[in-house]
C-alpha cells in the first residue's frame, strides 16, 4: 500500500492528535491529575533552576507518564467498544494497562525526589 504523501492528510493527522489530547485531559480524571502534577513539577523546575540534563529527564518522564495514561485510556475505550459486557480477559487487560501507568507514575515520583530532594 504505497499511498502518496499528502500534506493535507498530515495536517489532518495533527487535528486528530489534538482532538485526542483534548479528550484525554477533559474526560479522564487521572490524566487531569497528571497534568496538574506536570504544572507543579515544571514550576518547581523553574524555581529550583534545575540543570539542562535535569530538564531533559523531567521532560522525558512527563512524556512517559502522559503517554502511558493515553495508551491506558485507548485500551479501555477499545476494550469497552469490543466487549461491552464484563469479561475476565478484558478486566485483566485493563488492570495490566493501569499497572503500566502506575509504574510510570511511581518512577516519575522517584525521578522528582532525586532531582528536587537529593
Amino acid at each position: 500500500m504505497n499511498e502518496k504523501f499528502s500534506l493535507a492528510k498530515r495536517v489532518k493527522s495533527f487535528h486528530y492528535a489534538f482532538k485526542g489530547i483534548r479528550e484525554l485531559f477533559t474526560g479522564q480524571h487521572n490524566a487531569q491529575i497528571h497534568l496538574l502534577a506536570t504544572v507543579v513539577v515544571v514550576a518547581m523546575g523553574v524555581v529550583f533552576e534545575i540543570s539542562r540534563s535535569e530538564w531533559l529527564i523531567i521532560i522525558l518522564t512527563i512524556a512517559l507518564v502522559i503517554m502511558a495514561e493515553a495508551l491506558n485510556t485507548a485500551i479501555e475505550y477499545l476494550a469497552d467498544a469490543c466487549v461491552p459486557d464484563q469479561h475476565p480477559l478484558i478486566e485483566k487487560a485493563k488492570d495490566i494497562a493501569a499497572a503500566g501507568v502506575l509504574f510510570c507514575a511511581m518512577a516519575a515520583v522517584l525521578v522528582g525526589a532525586i532531582i528536587f530532594l537529593l
